[in-house]
Order: C-alpha cells, then sequence, then structure tokens
C-alpha cells in the first residue's frame, strides 16, 4: 500500500519551531539515508536530541510527532545528550548501523563520535539473533494456514533479520554493504544458506511481487530455515573466536523475542 508520509523537512521545521531552546540534532537513519529507501513503503527514521526532555518537552512535541506518526512514519527517537550515550551499550548494533548511514538535518552530528565497545556487538548480535528467531517461530503458530497473517509476519519480520544479518557479517569482514539485502546475499559466501527466500520477501513487501502469486507457507519454511542455518553459525562463530569483529573501514560515515 502507497503511503503520504510526511517528509523529514516537515518535522525539523515543526520540532523547532515547538522547541527552539531545546534542540540540539535531528538526525535521519535507516533506509533514508542507507539508499535503500523505497517511496511510498519506507518511512522516515529520525533521532532527536535535546538539552533537556521531561513530560513538558514530550507535550510540546506531542502534536507534530503524531501528524508525523499518522502519516505512516516510526516514532521518532527522543534522547538527551547523556541518554544517548549511555545508550549505546545498550544497543551497539542500532547505534552501529547509525554510524555507517545517516544524514544530520539539524545542529551538530552526535551520532559519529559514540564509542561503540565490539564486545557489547557481538552479545547483543547473540542474543538478539535467537530471540528473534524463537519469536519468528512462537508468531508462525498464530498465522500458519492464514494468508493474510502469514504475509504480514514475513514483511513485518525482514527488516530486523537484515538488520542482524548485516551486523553478523562484520564478525567475518571488515567489508559490510550499507543496503541490507546485499548484506545478507554477501553473507552467503561465508555461511552456508539460500539467500532467495530474503530476497523474495523483500519483492513483496515492496510490491514488486503478487502475494497470490508466492506459496508463502513453503516461503516460510525456506525463511525460517535460512535463519536457523544463520543463527546456529553465528553461534558457533562466537565460540571459536572470542575475538574483537574486524573493525569497519576508515572512510565509512559516521525481552528480545519481539520481531
Amino acid at each position: 500500500m502507497h503511503k503520504d508520509f510526511l517528509k523529514p523537512e516537515w518535522f525539523v521545521a515543526e520540532a523547532r519551531q515547538a522547541l527552539p531552546e531545546r534542540m540540539l540534532s535531528i538526525v535521519l537513519f535507516g533506509s533514508a539515508a542507507a539508499g535503500d529507501f523505497v517511496p511510498g513503503v519506507s518511512g522516515y527514521d529520525l533521532l532527536v536530541v535535546l538539552t533537556r526532555l521531561t513530560s513538558a518537552e514530550l507535550k510540546q512535541l506531542a502534536p507534530p510527532i503524531r501528524r508525523w506518526h499518522l502519516s505512516g512514519n516510526p516514532l521518532p527517537l527522543l534522547f538527551t545528550q547523556q541518554q544517548l550515550e549511555s545508550s549505546v551499550d545498550v544497543f551497539p548494533i542500532e547505534f552501529l548501523d547509525m554510524q555507517r548511514s545517516h544524514r544530520v538535518l539539524y545542529g551538530a552530528d552526535l551520532i559519529a563520535g559514540l564509542e561503540i565497545d565490539p564486545a557489547d556487538v557481538r552479545l547483543h548480535l547473540e542474543r538478539e539473533l535467537r530471540g528473534k528467531s524463537l519469536a519468528l517461530r512462537d508468531k508462525y503458530v498464530l498465522a500458519a494456514g492464514e494468508s493474510p497473517q502469514l504475509y504480514t509476519l514475513l514483511c513485518d519480520s525482514l527488516s530486523t533479520f537484515l538488520s542482524l544479518f548485516r551486523a553478523a557479517l562484520r564478525l567475518y569482514s571488515a567489508e559490510v554493504p550499507v543496503i541490507k539485502l546485499d548484506a545478507a546475499r554477501t553473507l552467503a559466501n561465508y555461511i552456508q544458506f539460500d539467500p532467495q527466500p530474503f530476497v523474495t520477501i523483500d519483492d513483496l513487501r515492496e510490491n514488486r511481487r503478487d502475494p497470490r502469486d508466492v506459496d508463502l507457507e513453503q516461503l516460510f519454511v525456506d525463511y525460517w530455515q535460512a535463519v536457523e542455518i544463520i543463527c546456529d553459525a553465528v553461534d558457533r562463530k562466537l565460540a571459536s573466536e572470542p575475538v574483537s569483529p574486524p573493525a569497519l573501514p576508515s572512510d565509512q560515515p559516521g525481552d528480545s523475542r519481539h520481531v
């Protein structure tokens, strides 16, 4: 379904008008910054950093955030600078992805200088991969035999797994594609799995294929099998090599069972 998302420029103007003295930075990240954005399908991911964030600031930001979200965009991530810096060890994969692909829309670049511990990335990757795999299995029980629900499960879970696969690729290579689906294809050079289910789901999600022309039950079987193969391979890799993963190239810019 094509959506008329409000554009980031609109949110920046509205947020600055609502809190002109509090705004430190507004950053665009995700697919719109990475290059795999699909107009009318992908939303805009924003991170907002303020000097202070209390109920008073939330109340002032509520009207533009509501309009932003009602247009189909994800809720913006709201932090103070201190909260941002203290959250890095909790969401290391997400912030590492932001460092690789982000664009400052207003204020200072507070993402590029974040210090991310490789050990935190490895721990988070291991926990999240297994947790998301278990969640996928559990949700299939509710969606099995129901094509609309199964279609939604496949499309909604894909982005999370592709982000984790990109993080997993860093265990094997310092060269990691920015486009998530490209990273999954590259990961198949190191782990023996078929990336085609992820390509098919991406085609469905971006309206390049009609779900009526796809055997969704078989697609799920192939999808989950690939996920499990990757989970097992990452577990073995982490157990056999308890060392820091490869550093990012110097030219790069800057309960978990819930899919």
